[in-house]
């Protein structure tokens, strides 16, 4: 990687994710570690060059011949990845790896490199930059390992190789011979703290395989693409957060939903929005451990009063999740302001009602167990909807314009209602059922009335509006409408005209001043891509949604992972990546086209109360 990368264009699908199920990194294909935040996944980064250049913190790892060879896979089951170095000399694998943090201990990144053949030069370049590039620590040698510090934060490094200090960085040239093998390991601990001895960095290899293979062995999916959907399940585990059950939304922050462009936002807190589809994903898939974890962390993060409910939390559910920007980082490909933090979290929205309760009533019919402890927060948060479903809202997408009666938003409300309806007749449960019947029988028909467009025949974004919002494609799919009333088809069609393109599908067309209240386009948005698979499905044109689907999974990358977005244009990946939001819809839409236990729709079929 050259000093200066600024100007230089390095896609979002060249990199792979390590994690620990508690924080994440970023490699490059060329071996240079771009982003680290540990210990949790929103800590302040140890390497940002992600978001600038070498100056903000990486780790290269890589051989200095420029004909070398390289290929990557992870090793099946885990989140290890195996990068593959062959020269004409020799050939040499690097193996990279974020172990589970003992309790009480460091947290480590692993790098092992092995001779398979002949010899291979290597190379290391290390950069310690904390507080996200801003803060060069303080370095000293003790007891033959490096330990860097630099306010609350410190890190240790130690190898099974000599290392130099040269201008700010920590070096080594090395030649790796077949049969030979190189450790280093990074370790973070708190400054004021003295580190326990360092682990057995081969032992927490083979521990740390272990563990992602018997924890992949309980996927239950068994249909078509198996390797892709495994993946993507083992990658939402990579962004659970292990202590707490939270997903975050993607490990990353300020990756650009256009390069160049504004719309940068940190995701590393954990949405509502996901809620609903979160379960269905994970009991579909057999995980119903982590979907019970995630379970609890909504009902901790949601407790309270119903009328402070909000759209995003903190890992351990904070609340204050103040938005900054950080104006020493460049962005990734000039893309401003760098932000941590997420003003959005003061928005209402008031889907997040249906994302909730519909959560939980999942977690009822997949058989979580203490779901009776949940049902008076259920009963809290319905009672609030009842006098708020009425007012406008930000919206599913989080519009930085002024609030609107968006037709999602509505659904959702009418969706928490139903779901209330199902649990309570279904499960023997007790509340104002009737009351409830009434809203979401009151809501159906407000949306029906305010939100559909005879002249076009289809549903809107919000209403009066002239445009449609590719959320409308869950209409079918909440059970809001059958999948076969003119009204859902005609939504359908004219998503397909006006906002699919090249086997993508836009959240909604950017190309007007009162689109979002924000400046600039993005990209497609692949969960919406494969809602339209699933609304396919639903309409019957299965061989439709089949090839779509598969047409979808060629936009990850070679390691099967997703960003937010897809810009089919340019042909690249765009937004924060890995997205949680994008492989969940990618789990369920697997589901719904084998017609496997696990599909959001079926999912409703089963407890629809229409």
């Amino acid at each position: 990687m050259s000093a200066a990368r600024m100007g230089s264009v390095r896609p979002i699908e060249d990199y792979a994710l390590i994690g620990s199920t508690e924080g994440a990194a970023l490699i490059h294909r060329d071996g240079t570690i771009e982003w680290l935040c540990v210990p949790r996944f929103d800590s302040e980064a140890i390497f940002a060059a992600l978001l600038g250049d070498r100056s903000h913190g990486a780790w290269q790892l890589s051989t200095p011949d420029s004909s070398a060879r390289v290929s990557r896979r992870y090793l099946p089951e885990t989140m290890v990845l195996e990068t593959t170095i062959e020269t004409d000399d020799g050939k040499a694998l690097v193996l990279d790896f974020m172990p589970r943090p003992a309790v009480g201990g460091t947290h480590e990144l692993v790098r092992i490199v092995r001779g398979i053949a002949g010899r291979v030069k290597i190379a290391m370049d290390l950069r310690l930059r904390f507080n996200y590039g801003a803060w060069a620590p303080w370095v000293v040698r003790e007891e033959g390992m490096i330990v860097a510090t630099a306010g609350p934060d410190a890190v240790r490094l130690s190898s099974s190789i000599d290392l130099d200090n040269v201008d700010f960085s920590t070096r080594a040239r090395f030649d790796i011979a077949s049969g030979q093998t190189v450790a280093t390991m990074l370790e973070w601990f708190p400054s004021h703290q003295s580190p326990p001895l360092p682990r057995d960095p081969y032992a927490l290899l083979q521990r740390t395989i272990s563990e992602w293979e018997q924890w992949a062995r309980s996927c239950t999916y068994k249909g078509p693409h198996a390797e892709v959907v495994r993946r993507s399940l083992i990658t939402l585990k990579a962004l659970t957060y292990r202590p707490t059950g939270g997903i975050v939304a993607a490990p990353t922050t300020s990756l650009p939903e256009m390069p160049g462009g504004v719309r940068n936002w940190d995701y590393r807190f954990c949405w509502l929005r996901d809620a609903v589809l979160t379960i269905y994903a994970l009991t579909g898939s057999g995980f119903h451990d982590e979907a019970s974890a995630w379970r609890w962390w909504l009902m901790r993060a949601a407790a309270g009063a119903p009328d402070e409910l909000q759209i995003m939390y903190g890992l351990h559910g904070e609340r204050r999740l103040t938005e900054v920007e950080l104006d020493h980082l460049p962005g990734y490909e000039q893309s401003r302001p760098v932000r941590v933090g997420n003003a959005a979290h003061g928005q209402r929205q008031l889907d997040v009602y249906g994302a909730v309760l519909g959560a939980f009533d999942a977690g009822r019919r997949a058989g979580l167990p203490d779901m009776d402890k949940v049902w008076p927060l259920q009963r809290a948060i319905a009672k609030n909807l009842l006098t708020v479903w009425h007012e406008p809202d930000s919206g599913l997408w989080e519009v930085r314009g002024q609030p609107r009666h968006f037709v999602y938003s509505k659904v959702m409300c009418w969706f928490a209602f139903d779901r209330m309806v199902a649990s309570a007749t279904e499960f023997g449960l007790d509340g104002p059922v009737e009351e409830w019947r009434r809203a979401r029988d009151e809501i159906h028909a407000d949306v029906c009335e305010k939100g559909y467009d005879e002249a076009t025949n289809s549903f809107v974004q919000y209403y009066g509006a002239d445009r449609v919002d590719a959320a409308l494609l869950q209409i079918p799919m909440l059970g809001f409408l059958p999948a076969n009333d003119p009204r859902v088809l005609g939504t359908i069609a004219r998503i397909e005209r006006e906002l699919l393109e090249d086997g993508v599908v836009y959240r909604y067309r950017t190309d007007r001043d009162d689109a979002d209240g924000l400046p600039g386009h993005e990209g497609a948005f692949l969960a919406c891509s494969f809602w339209l698979c699933d609304a396919w499905v639903l309409a019957g044109r299965i061989d439709d949604a089949r090839a779509l689907f598969e047409r979808l999974l060629t936009y990850g990358n070679d390691l099967g992972l997703f960003a937010e977005e897809y810009d089919p244009a340019a042909g690249r990946q765009l937004g924060n990546f890995p997205q949680a939001f994008s492989h969940f819809a990618l789990v369920n839409t697997a589901h719904t086209l084998t017609g496997q236990p696990g599909g959001v729709a079926e999912h409703l079929a089963d407890g629809s109360t229409r």
